[in-house]
């Protein structure tokens, strides 16, 4: 999860452009201008460090896609928290959807460890994992909660360093500590015996939402 998240490093470069907006804005006398210079110089900077290592190019780029649009709303806007516009409405957007998928059956925290263990969607037929993940993705729907009950006031008061904090503080450390949490979670809901994440137990009458009792694969 840690990896698919983008780790520590990822973490450090989604708030590189932030700090660098926020500190340009400061430094030059509250100008909106020097913010937006600043946190463009550096999303290219890190842009071109994530080339380098071998990340995929398509992430870099809506990396820095998304560093030019937050930059440009801000522009045009003439508001300097508006540059953190876009983090509030993915923030709303991440809990909806995680929330909608625990309620659709299709918990996105097994998505997610599923597709890194090669999985499939094996695990939705084991009513055990099924329901565990469920309740780890409440976690995960949570960390967009907090996030949008600090950004929110802040947002709406223009405290543009006090956004830039709450950037920082409310990444990785959240992001560690709901891996943290919800592993605890999911590993609490599974029966005693279960052999765990990597092997799904298939069969029984709950095999599968859409296929009738009793005609579910055979147990692995």
């Amino acid at each position: 999860m840690a990896d698919l998240l983008g780790g520590r490093r990822g973490a450090v470069d989604a708030t590189l452009p932030p700090v660098a907006f926020a500190l340009g804005w400061l430094l030059g006398g509250e100008s909106l201008w020097a913010g937006v210079g600043a946190a463009l110089a550096v999303g290219v900077v890190v842009a071109g460090v994530r080339l380098r290592r071998g990340d995929r190019p398509r992430s870099v780029l809506i990396g820095l896609l998304a560093v030019c649009v937050a930059a440009l709303i801000a522009a045009l806007t003439g508001r300097a928290e508006n540059f953190f516009l876009i983090q509030l409405l993915s923030n709303a957007a991440s809990a909806l959807v995680w929330a909608v998928s625990i309620v659709v059956r299709w918990p996105l925290l097994g998505v997610l460890v599923g597709a890194a263990l090669g999985q499939r969607a094996r695990w939705r037929r084991d009513p055990a994992l099924l329901r565990g993940y469920g309740r780890g993705s409440w976690v995960w729907t949570a960390t967009y909660l907090v996030r949008l009950a600090v950004f929110v006031p802040f947002y709406l008061s223009g405290q543009v360093l006090a956004l830039v904090v709450a950037r920082v503080a409310l990444t990785w450390p959240l992001v560690a500590a709901a891996l943290a949490v919800s592993w605890v979670v999911v590993r609490r809901s599974l029966p005693a015996g279960h052999p765990g994440l990597r092997h799904p137990v298939v069969g029984g009458p709950e095999t599968r939402p859409d296929e009738p009792a009793g005609k579910g694969p055979r147990r692995a």
